[in-house]
């Protein structure tokens, strides 16, 4: 990139020919280095840049100018070869905005935008414009956002320059220039794709399409190619409302990089603004990626992770070693004061009058003028009060040593003066620190570290500022964030003591004790304080007085910090030494007028100036009107930034050592400055080379001048032990000067890092005995023993291998056209590391006024301009309100904290653009399918290998019941009569209602007789044949049941469906509907209330209700008996449909026999100890599945009694379950997990409702699914109740499926379920890898239950169907008496379906029928024994086969990247994911403020990235509740993409991930 870095500082000059100032004027750069004050450097700006700024009273007149600044430009012209003419005329031609620059004799009002001016550049400008050019037509969706979220706080638009962008030296000019404002709209053809996108893609809310142009001009109707893009294929729209299941869905193939066109998908509506987003963003991903890498690293066997191997291309330093450069040594034979103090008090004593300090207002009046004699008797005052006023019980509060903290505004720099000098002469060792304006202060906590580490007890003030502190109630003080409490001490005068007159401060001596500790914030954020001694103090004050040849009363003006850095150095310790005379201008009052330090040195007569580029860059726009500004005075001008002189430091955290950099005037026998142009590539590999081809990618430095006197420099290797770095090698430069800070206060390890560096030659060799600092600073020696700075080790991003500089992205940043988008130039830039690497992140913030196509339109520009200039990738762009991040002490952007925010999701920005797809390059490669290996020798590999094959079976049925009785009980009608018959009086059911009260029961008598009278109406009223379908809806009750067995008693087919929800007929009705349909119902059986619901004119508008077959209701029908009872057959006869809903949202509905029925419950019989004497508690519904099974069927087959409790009444009574298993004593309960949830939830803050529930009497509470055991869900429910009794080893899962509705269940008998911890990375190769808790990659899978007696279960290849061995996850198989016959289906597919009842394995035992569960699972034989003093089998299911996410050749259950990601933040509530072509959306509820989604977009896309080495495509943030879930508590993930494509979820924000 090319960036002129010289055009930072100021560049000063005259008419041509009046050469004023030419030989006078020296620029000098210092680079602040908290540690060492120690390199100086100086250098003169070419002539040829001076005509920048005018500083005599000449004009220049409009043409004059254009050809100067032709003249300037024209060796850059060529670079716009190639580029649309329209944009070079344009940077030509001045614009309005430039008007200003021809000054008529009067002066004239600034335009409002030039405020804005300052924070561009045009030479860079150009070369970005250049760089954007060379972008072909590209596509990018554009964000969704609900119109709530668009509304940002809003920021007066206008407010005066505040600082930087990103600095906390506040800097912020990248390259001055002539600005010009080069709007887009003027380059006709350079990015006319922007404009299409925008229309294409308006808000995916239907509340929010807009149109995409300021004041609704009909947009110009986009090319054919683009509409077709943007509109994608048409999609087929497959599912009907009408009747008919739906079918599954087809999965996606493994994700490349080069995606092809998607496939006509089921479901999706035919004209879908999402999916034709999702086209476009498909369309962007086809791009070519950057070139593939070539080696891995394998990370701890399963994944392998790309690392980059270096391009055997790539520039290598190539010259010889460097030598340490010496700085001349310290002049001799000067009588030097015997330390400052001596110093001051002979100035205080023998000049009294001599100004010292002037301290300026906003205004830019002088508001005091502090004389030496002042400063020298308030100091002495100040010192006599800390050390004999000050008591804590009698003894004195400060030791000598002691450390004291200045809390002192910028605005105050007389009493900071007298502060610091008051505590030097104490002997105390003062602590500057920036005043705390709010209680949380970005860093504040920080600072409130180093306070405590160094002990701070005392902190001085003033008057005005201690008012101005948030007080607490007390009036006192507020205690800040982290800090130590202190006690504040006001040192106006008044509040002063004098001292008598025989009182002398002890004698200080120049020695190696601490004479005051600077603050210094690194990277991190952590806040550290440099040590700097007396001696340090001393000999720094006599290098700079050397180096920048300062003489006695001469006035220097200070715009910088006197807190800290060169601001303390020059204006507080090297003036006293020298009384000199300091104008202390504060930053308000540069704000105001950017002019005002230009003004004071004209005013003044100063002979040398401290400001940073910044207030050059400022004052050199704020100049084209002044005439009368003359500075002929000045002698020296030192830039103190904090890195590259020409380059704002202005990223990042200070610097973190001090290295100072000054000049040396060639008449004082300085070399001429030097600049170089160097290759951008190059020094991205630590390489110096001068470019000549690429003339983008540029960066043009000048040096920062020679090393200081007495000090010596090196430059080392960045990483591994210091080496010294070859001449034409970037490295960080390393300094020894007795000048340097001598430690971090209190921490020894970093400050041996740090400030004890040995330098090593290649051969190993130490290059001195003397310890070098380093300064973080990165650099190189030029020509002539000059200095040149390159960048801050803070502001050091290295992505691959690859470093980048923050400071050089924000250049580029800045130069797209800042002017409209970016609120004053402030752009961070730091970077995270996501995956083993570290990834840009870029965050602006953006002007109240810009629409948000403008502001994408910037951002994707900005994206393309970085990719171009420093072929790297940005990982995530976002935009924030204005005036909204945090901020550094003077005003620049707090770069740590910012980053933190931006980690803990509390950056809350306005918009966000990740590139994942782009940057993230070092993925595992895409898993190859190797051949299959065939079932034999799958066997024989197994057997080899020593592992078992994986099949178990529950205690066989033969040996456990007399087979006499099983015969009896082979038909569930017989049992109900016989039970009937023999116990009468016998109760089995009881149903409770919310209050806990029992509604209804059944005796066995009372159900028979039910079930007569429903059997009676069945055949006379609906005059149904046997082998007829009944659909039965009902609320969940006694009514149920005896419908169900009214249906037996006369032959006809029950099935089960749930009733349509009043307050909801449009989206539950349909499924009611549907399920009637399907099934071939010739009746429907219901209450009087629902009969009338189905027939309402609401339900009208859902479905046509004149197509219900006959509807009986059973609430008043006769009391009549049947003639006789239904016998069927034989057992093979159906005796119900079970209908339900699976995950993938098909419905299905199987076939169940009379043999498997009575089988069923016997199998659950034997496994509870189910007898007549029992009571059980069931919470679940009653539909479907194991719920159906176990409220209907179990209790009329065993006899016991069953306590029935709706899960719909918790919705009002959350104690109800618990309060009844309670109170019947239940032995054995079960339970949903939406049950389990609500309990834990809602009972989890208010255990008191459940006073005299006690749950001792457990044995065991099972909870019915068909899905993976929720382990935490099932952990904190038994934590949460154990103090009311609830064994810990209570609670267990079941499993079930559609072939099979109970394949496992824990039961009363037989070992505890166990856990096991599995890798999950192993898990995505279908293999299962056993590791430690707690090992990194670890999923915790729990046993689902014992299987049942007389089930079998068998793990077979999904593929092959060959049997696997217990080291593989694949298809858990099962055969049993109880399976189902079969699915039942409208349009008799049984083909489809037909193995998934009669599978048989391709080898080993190939006679069995087994049937497909379509779960995957592993079994594992454990240390426990069960019953029958076997070792016991355990089954751990892992998730739906038709639920699994084929992504790069890998198999994912949705379930483990959910869990990731609702660990991401705390605002999400729950999350879904699923595929569409091939990418990843990720759905999440907010429970938040909408303010707050896009801040979920990075962490979610960061967690997806680590744990699971995936990218996510699209990142969807709705409202809690959106993302659906059916009853048994399981999400409906295909149901929530439909819903996604068809835009029906009105989300809060939609993200693509580029």
């Amino acid at each position: 990139m090319w960036c002129n870095r010289s055009a930072h500082s100021l560049l000063v000059g005259t008419q041509d020919g009046a050469a004023t100032l030419e030989d006078s004027l020296v620029v000098s750069h210092r680079i602040t280095h908290a540690y060492d004050p120690a390199i100086i450097f100086f250098g003169i700006y070419p002539k040829e840049l001076k005509t920048y700024v005018r500083t005599k009273t000449c004009d220049i007149t409009q043409k004059g100018y254009e050809k100067k600044r032709a003249k300037l430009l024209a060796r850059y012209i060529p670079l716009l070869q190639g580029v649309d003419p329209s944009l070079q005329a344009e940077n030509r031609v001045s614009g309005p905005a430039q008007t200003s620059a021809v000054a008529p004799k009067q002066q004239k009002p600034r335009p409002a935008n030039s405020r804005d001016e300052r924070f561009r550049s045009d030479v860079h400008t150009e070369a970005v414009q250049a760089a954007l050019a060379k972008y072909k037509e590209r596509k990018m969706p554009m964000p969704s956002k609900r119109r709530s979220v668009l509304v940002h706080s809003s920021v007066e638009t206008y407010t005066p320059p505040d600082t930087s962008s990103a600095s906390e030296d506040e800097g912020s000019l990248r390259r001055p220039g002539r600005l010009t404002s080069t709007p887009l709209q003027s380059h006709s053809n350079i990015e006319p794709w922007l404009d299409r996108v925008i229309q294409g893609s308006s808000t995916s809310s239907s509340a929010s399409s807009t149109s995409s142009h300021p004041g609704g001009r009909p947009a110009a109707a986009p090319s054919a190619a683009a509409t077709a893009t943007l509109t994608g294929p048409e999609f087929r729209h497959v599912r009907a409302a009408g009747p008919g299941p739906r079918l599954r869905p087809v999965s996606g193939g493994s994700a490349g990089s080069g995606l092809s066109a998607p496939l006509p998908v089921a479901g999706v509506p035919v004209s879908s603004r999402v999916s034709s987003k999702i086209q476009q963003l498909l369309n962007t991903l086809k791009r070519p990626k950057r070139p593939p890498l070539k080696e891995f690293f394998v990370d701890d066997f399963e994944e392998l992770l790309e690392v980059q191997q270096p391009d055997p291309n790539q520039p290598k330093p190539e010259g010889s070693q460097m030598v340490v450069l010496k700085g001349e040594p310290l002049a001799v034979g000067i009588p030097w004061p015997p330390s400052l103090l001596a110093a001051l008090q002979r100035w205080g004593t023998t000049q009294p009058k001599a100004p010292c300090l002037t301290a300026l207002d906003t205004a830019g009046k002088a508001v005091y003028t502090l004389t030496y004699g002042k400063l020298w008797s308030r100091s002495l005052k100040l010192a006599y009060t800390l050390l004999n006023k000050l008591t804590s019980k009698n003894e004195p509060l400060l030791n000598p040593g002691d450390r004291v903290a200045l809390v002192f505004p910028n605005s105050d720099p007389v009493m900071f003066m007298v502060a610091f000098y008051g505590c030097l002469l104490a002997e105390l060792v003062p602590v500057p620190i920036e005043v705390p304006l709010t209680r949380k202060d970005a860093g504040s906590q920080q600072v409130g570290f180093l306070l405590g580490s160094c002990g701070v007890t005392l902190a001085l003030t003033t008057d005005a500022c201690q008012k101005g502190l948030p007080k607490a109630q007390t009036g006192e003080v507020a205690t800040f964030k982290g800090w130590p409490p202190l006690a504040w001490l006001v040192i106006d005068g008044k509040h002063l003591t004098k001292p008598p007159k025989d009182w002398h401060p002890q004698a200080q001596d120049a020695g190696a004790g601490t004479a005051y500790i600077e603050y210094k914030t690194s990277k991190e954020g952590s806040t550290v304080g440099v040590t700097v001694s007396h001696a340090s103090l001393l000999a720094q004050c006599r290098a700079l007085t050397q180096a920048c040849g300062y003489s006695e009363a001469e006035t220097l003006t200070n715009v910088l910090d006197f807190k800290r850095d060169a601001g303390l150095w020059h204006g507080v310790l090297t003036s006293v030494m020298n009384r000199m005379h300091v104008i202390s201008i504060p930053y308000a009052l540069m704000k105001v007028n950017p002019l005002s330090w230009i003004q004071k040195v004209c005013s003044y007569k100063a002979r040398a100036a401290l400001v940073k580029s910044r207030d050059m860059h400022w004052s050199l726009l704020a100049q084209r009107g002044q005439r009368d500004v003359s500075l002929s005075s000045l002698r020296m001008l030192i830039v103190a930034d904090g890195a590259n002189p020409c380059e704002q430091g202005g990223h990042g955290c200070p610097l973190s050592a001090t290295l100072l950099l000054s000049s040396r005037p060639p008449d004082l026998g300085g070399p001429p400055p030097r600049k170089a142009v160097l290759s951008m590539n190059g020094l991205s590999f630590g390489v110096i080379r001068v470019d000549t081809e690429e003339k983008l990618s540029v960066l043009t430095v000048q040096d920062v001048g020679q090393v200081l006197p007495g000090a010596d420099v090196c430059v080392v290797k960045v990483e591994g032990a210091p080496y010294l770095c070859k001449t034409d090698e970037v490295g960080e430069i390393c300094v020894h000067s007795s000048a340097t800070g001598t430690a971090y206060y209190g921490l020894l390890g970093i400050t041996k890092s740090v400030f004890e560096t040995v330098p090593l030659t290649a051969g190993g060799a130490p290059v001195s005995e003397r310890p070098f600092t380093r300064t973080g600073l990165l650099g190189f020696v030029g020509p002539d023993d000059l200095v040149f700075v390159v960048g801050k080790l803070d502001g050091l991003m290295v992505v691959g291998v690859r470093r980048h500089n923050a400071d050089d992205v924000v250049a580029t940043a800045l130069a797209v056209e800042p002017m409209k988008f970016v609120y004053r130039g402030r752009i961070a830039v730091f970077s995270v590391t996501v995956l083993h690497d570290d990834r840009i992140v870029l965050v602006a913030e953006q002007r109240p006024d810009a629409s948000e196509e403008d502001s994408f339109q910037w951002m994707s520009r900005v994206l393309q301009a970085i990719d171009s200039i420093h072929q790297v990738g940005v990982y995530c762009l976002a935009l924030v309100p204005a005036n909204t991040l945090p901020k550094a002490p003077l005003g620049g952007i707090h770069i740590s904290e910012t980053k933190q925010r931006f980690l803990e999701g509390m950056l809350h920005p306005c918009n966000v653009l990740m590139c994942p797809h782009t940057c993230v390059t070092n993925l595992p490669k895409p898993r190859q399918k190797q051949p299959e290996v065939g079932p034999a020798s799958m066997i024989v590999g197994n057997l080899v290998a020593g592992k078992r094959i994986a099949q178990a079976s529950g205690r066989e049925l033969a040996h456990l019941e007399d087979s006499d009785q099983a015969r009896k009980f082979l038909f569930l009608p017989d049992v109900l009569q016989w039970r009937a018959h023999t116990t009468p009086d016998h109760p089995l059911f009881l149903l409770l209602n919310a209050k806990g009260t029992v509604t209804s029961t059944a005796t066995c008598v009372q159900l028979h007789k039910r079930a007569e009278r429903v059997a009676a109406a069945l055949m006379e009223k609906a005059r149904l044949n046997v082998g007829d379908h009944v659909a039965l809806v009902y609320p969940p009750g006694v009514d149920l049941i005896a419908a169900f067995y009214g249906c037996l008693y006369c032959g006809c087919v029950p099935v089960t469906v749930r009733p349509p929800h009043p307050q909801n007929l449009a989206t539950t009705l349909p499924t009611v509907k549907m399920i009637v349909e399907v099934s071939k119902s010739a009746c429907v059986l219901t209450t009087q209330a629902i009969m009338r619901l189905l027939k309402s004119k609401d339900a009208g508008a859902a479905v046509d209700v004149r197509t219900w077959p006959t509807i009986v209701d059973t609430d008043d029908i006769p009391k009549k008996k049947v003639a006789s009872i239904f016998r069927p057959p034989s057992p093979d006869v159906l005796a119900y449909l079970d209908f339900s809903v699976s995950t993938t949202g098909i419905l299905a509905g199987v076939k169940m026999s009379h043999a498997a029925t009575s089988a069923l419950c016997r199998s659950i019989k034997l496994q509870c100890e189910l007898y007549p004497s029992r009571q059980i508690a069931i919470c679940l519904d009653p539909y479907c599945g194991l719920g159906f099974a176990l409220w209907c069927l179990c209790s009329v087959y065993s006899g016991h009694q069953s306590v029935l409790v709706p899960p719909l009444e918790l919705e009002s009574n959350v104690s109800l379950w618990l309060s009844a298993v309670s109170q019947y004593k239940a032995r054995v309960t079960f339970c949903s997990y939406s049950v389990m949830e609500m309990c834990t939830r809602g009972l989890g803050t208010q255990t008191g409702v459940l006073r005299g529930v006690n749950l001792s009497c457990v044995r065991t509470c099972m909870v019915v699914a068909e899905e993976r055991p929720r382990i935490a869900l099932t952990q904190s429910f038994s934590k949460l109740f154990k103090d009311l009794g609830l064994p810990a080893r209570a609670v267990s899962t079941t499993f079930g499926c559609r072939v099979n509705v109970a394949i496992c269940l824990q039961g009363t008998a037989g070992p505890d379920p166990t856990t096991v911890y599995v890798d999950m990375r192993a898990l995505r190769h279908d293999r299962v890898r056993l590791v430690e808790r707690g090992s990194p990659h670890s999923l915790p899978l729990t046993e689902s239950g014992k299987i049942l007696p007389g089930v079998k279960v068998i793990i077979a290849h999904t593929e092959t169907k060959g049997p696997l061995g217990d080291s593989h996850l694949g298809e858990i198989w099962v055969s049993s008496p109880h399976n189902a016959t079969g699915y039942y289906t409208v349009y008799g597919e049984e083909a489809l379906h037909a193995d998934h009842f009669s599978a048989r394995l391709s080898f080993g035992d190939t006679q069995t029928i087994w049937a497909r569960t379509g779960y995957l699972g592993f079994l594992r034989r454990t240390e426990l024994t069960d019953a029958s003093g076997e070792r016991h089998d355990a089954l751990y299911v892992v998730g739906s086969l038709d639920e699994t996410l084929e992504l790069r050749g890998m198999r994912y259950h949705p379930i483990d990247i959910e869990t990731s990601v609702v660990r991401a933040h705390r605002s999400i509530a729950e999350c879904a994911v699923f595929t569409w072509t091939n990418l990843l959306v990720v759905v999440v509820e907010l429970d938040g403020l909408e303010q707050d989604a896009l801040d979920l977009v990075a962490l979610v896309t960061n967690v997806v990235l680590e744990e699971h080495h995936l990218v996510v495509g699209v990142v969807v943030i709705v409202d809690p509740g959106v993302i659906p879930i059916n009853s048994r508590g399981e999400k409906q993930r295909m149901h929530l993409r439909d819903g996604f494509l068809a835009d029906q979820l009105d989300p809060i924000y939609v993200a693509y991930n580029m």
